[in-house]
């Protein structure tokens, strides 16, 4: 159909003349089909129906287990359903609401509290989190930490499980705005840090960012580094060196879609010596302009 398939993500096909684009991403028989215009996304769907049997097509609301709410404020994606599918399961719906997701004097280590006989519910608990967390950037370190003690839950572990439950109780519908009057020129930044030394059980550091194009985040991480590091810089600059490469992968994602970025991406970095060991000198602002991606 004279598409190209990315090769930043290959399961995403592309067809750019001049001004009429249509994006297809593709998961096995699920796809979603949008475009600079309705008559090219209708032409798509009537040869895409000529050689395979399609589903009635109909406008974006449901993918994948997102759900996509048109507002005047733009696209709104969460994951209602789905918490609400989880706490039926668990038997958690009806429970009280809480407004953090841990507890600050609650320090959760292998050896804390006593192993649970049955561990199989847990594990099916933070494996659905780690899902969920795709359109909850809120939960992204509490499910990190969580999915640390899966082959051997306890009893706090348990409990800290039950918390993040009760905490999705009030924030059912939380999820991402794409907002429709996001300006033309767009920027990406980021925003990365690090605690050094914050595992008790092995002293490794965790890795944190979020990514946003204009004023929407489009992606996050928290994930413990693969080694020990010597010092708060060592543990703040690898954290910078990961966010940089994912930067990078949306950088050539962007290019391929024929969208082009109007300023530098810029890193921000909370620690002076990560930041020196970054940027070139002369040293001019605490963040990291990196002119990678123009």
């Amino acid at each position: 159909m004279g598409c190209t398939n990315l090769v930043a993500d290959t399961s995403v096909f592309v067809y750019i003349n001049r001004n009429h684009l249509v994006y297809i991403p593709v998961y096995v028989d699920d796809i979603i089909i949008t475009g600079s215009s309705n008559m090219l996304v209708i032409g798509v769907i009537q040869v895409l129906a000529t050689r395979f049997s399609l589903k009635e097509p109909k406008d974006l609301n449901y993918f994948l287990g997102v759900e996509a709410t048109r507002t005047s404020a733009g696209l709104h994606l969460m994951q209602r359903k789905y918490i609400i599918d989880l706490l039926l399961n668990t038997k958690m719906l009806d429970a009280k609401p809480v407004t953090t997701l841990m507890t600050v004097s609650q320090n959760l280590t292998l050896q804390s509290g006593t192993t649970i006989a049955d561990p199989r519910e847990f594990r099916m608990i933070v494996g659905s989190l780690q899902y969920l967390s795709i359109t909850r950037p809120d939960i992204a370190y509490s499910v990190n930490r969580l999915s640390q003690f899966m082959h051997r839950p306890t009893d706090d572990h348990w409990q800290a499980a039950k918390r993040v439950l009760r905490y999705l109780t009030g924030t059912l519908s939380h999820g991402i705005m794409l907002r429709r009057n996001t300006p033309l020129s767009l920027s990406l930044h980021a925003y990365s840090d690090a605690d050094w030394a914050g595992d008790m059980d092995d002293y490794i550091s965790t890795n944190a960012y979020i990514m946003f194009i204009g004023a929407t985040p489009i992606a996050w991480s928290s994930k413990k580094q693969s080694g020990v590091a010597r010092s708060s810089t060592e543990a703040e600059y690898r954290a910078v060196a990961y966010i940089v490469a994912e930067m990078k992968w949306v950088c050539s994602l962007l290019t391929e879609l024929g969208i082009t970025l109007a300023h530098p991406s810029v890193v921000f970095c909370d620690n002076v010596g990560a930041t020196y060991l970054s940027v070139p000198l002369p040293y001019e602002a605490p963040c990291l302009r990196l002119p990678f991606c123009t």
